[in-house]
Parts: structure tokens; sequence; C-alpha cells
């Protein structure tokens, strides 16, 4: 019997499990030697989050065109196939297609197919989806946060600049009363479209000195709408 070994670490694997990759291939090669079966392949997706389907992750896809019938596909843990209990039967399913079975280096019920070991499974699989729906609540209570805060959060606003302790957002005055401008003209009426050609005339061009286009100055007008009310 022929052992095909799949590890992933998304960008958070820290954070999810602290689980790396070096980790679970040696618990894999302890498995199988325990098993007393051949690895004849492995496969990474490094940096993909368990919550991507199968199709943006080439290394599982590539796992499942390697086994065979009578292989079996061995993972360090169950939420190493995914956070997405969908994902994990596709897999699934794409596994028993070829005659072949899953099986975890941590057990979680993958050494049998009884009623107990099946239910231990999927409870496996829905705490795993439990985990990374708290991940993403409390990733996106912190980037609140840090707005709360008037801190930094990805892209820089335009009518912003990064203030001198490089944590803070501050008011960048040419750029404020350009943003200024689009929403005057958008009071008087003024098109996206009529917006970005008056401040083109007049040479206020976008960051950079690019000039203005209308997906640009929609794209700005309503980050600054939705961002209105954060700074005083």
């Amino acid at each position: 019997m022929n052992i095909v070994v799949y590890l992933r670490v998304s960008t958070d694997q820290q954070a999810e499990s602290g689980l790396g990759l070096e980790a679970q291939q040696i618990a894999c090669e302890s498995h199988a030697k325990k098993l007393g079966h051949n690895i004849i392949a492995i496969f990474k997706d490094e940096g993909l989050s368990g919550s991507l389907s199968i199709d943006k992750r080439p290394g599982i896809g590539n796992a499942l065109n390697a086994i065979k019938k009578g292989d079996l596909l061995l993972v360090a843990k169950r939420d190493r196939l995914g956070r997405d209990p969908l994902a994990i039967a596709m897999i699934e399913a794409a596994v028993a297609r070829q005659g072949a079975k899953i099986i975890s280096a941590a057990g979680e019920g993958t050494d049998n197919e009884d009623p107990s070991s099946i239910l231990m499974r999927r409870m496996i699989d829905a705490f795993g989806e439990y985990e990374r729906l708290i991940i993403k609540a409390r990733t996106k209570a912190a980037m609140h946060a840090k707005k709360t805060r008037n801190e930094r959060v990805g892209h820089i606003p335009f009518g912003n600049r990064l203030a001198s302790n490089g944590i803070h957002l501050e008011s960048h005055d040419e750029e404020a009363a350009i943003l200024k401008e689009m929403r005057q003209l958008r009071k008087r009426g003024k098109t996206i479209r009529g917006i970005a050609a008056a401040l083109n005339k007049k040479q206020k061009f976008n960051r950079g000195q690019s000039p203005w286009n209308e997906a640009s100055i929609f794209r700005i007008m309503k980050s600054a709408a939705i961002n209105s009310g954060k700074r005083t």
C-alpha cells in the first residue's frame, strides 16, 4: 500500500495551529513508518488558507491526481485538508472515487469507518471551521480597533498620510483639499466624469500625479464616505 502525503500551512498558520510544514512532514513520516507503508509523494500548499476551494490549492489537486486505488492520502491533521466542511467533503469524495482512503497521523476517527469514527471526523471538521471563523472575527475586530484609534490599516486613504511615528494617520492638506473639492462638485450636480475633467483641467491630479478617471474618482469618494466620521 502506497502513501501520498499532503501538507498545508496558511498565512496565519501559527495562529491556527502552530503546526509548520516541517513538523507536519515529520508527523506523517513517523505515522507511515508505524503503518509499514511507503510514502511515494509529498505535496504542499504553502501560504494558502484552508478556506480556499480545491481549484485554488494546486498541492491538494496534485495529491488527488497522484493517488491510485488502494492508496492512502495522509495528513498530519484533518484541518490541513481545509477549514471548510464542504471542501473537505469534496476531497473525501474524490479520494473515495479513486478507491483510496484519507488518514490522519493524529487519528481523528480516520482509522475506522464505524459510526462513531465518522461522527468524530464530522465534529473535527466542524470545529476546524469554527476556529477559522473565530480567527476571522478576531482579525476584523482588531482592524476595527485600529481604525478607531486612527491607525493605518492597509492602504492609506486619499486625504491622509502616515504620521512620523509610522503608525497613525494624519491629514494630507493638499489631498484633503482635493477631496473637499470633489464633494463640492458632486453637490453641485457634477457627474463623476465631470469631476475628473474639472480636476484634471486645474491640474489637481491623483496621488502620484496621474490624471483622474471615473474609476479612481468613484473609488476614492466611496472610500471617503465609508470612513467619514472617523476623524474630526
